[in-house]
């Protein structure tokens, strides 16, 4: 599934940035303008973030870009791992809209890109 959406993972954006970001889409709608689709996903903290995103579940990822879709069990074997562990780690990464599973019950990634973007804290007043 050949596709050029990326997931934005921000890791630490103040909620007015986010909220910013949709008045001006609501507003370009309003106004008949084609609004590129922004998918995304918030984290208070870094440690937020590597708790859903693992090295594991990045490998995961990494191997359905390349494999493209597949069953979970063919998944596991790819990856040799077992396969309670690669399913439980779908179900997570598909609760966070970083991989998907099409109508045949096939899982795949279908995002070209992933960003992480990670806003570091204000520097504090000497």
């Amino acid at each position: 599934m050949k596709t050029n959406k990326v997931l934005h993972l921000t890791v630490g954006e103040p909620m007015e940035a986010s909220l910013a970001r949709a008045t001006a889409a609501m507003k370009a709608a309003k106004q008949g303008k084609q609004i590129k689709p922004y998918f995304g996903a918030g984290f208070d903290d870094v440690g937020e973030m590597f708790a859903v995103f693992t090295p594991k579940r990045w490998e995961l990822i990494g191997a359905l870009r390349e494999s493209g879709a597949t069953t979970i069990a063919e998944l596991a074997r790819q990856l040799k791992r077992d396969y309670k562990n690669v399913y439980n780690d779908c179900e997570r990464l598909i609760e966070w809209m970083a991989i998907e599973k099409d109508e045949n019950g096939l899982i795949f990634a279908p995002y070209s890109e992933i960003v992480v973007d990670m806003k570091l804290p204000d520097k504090r007043a000497a």
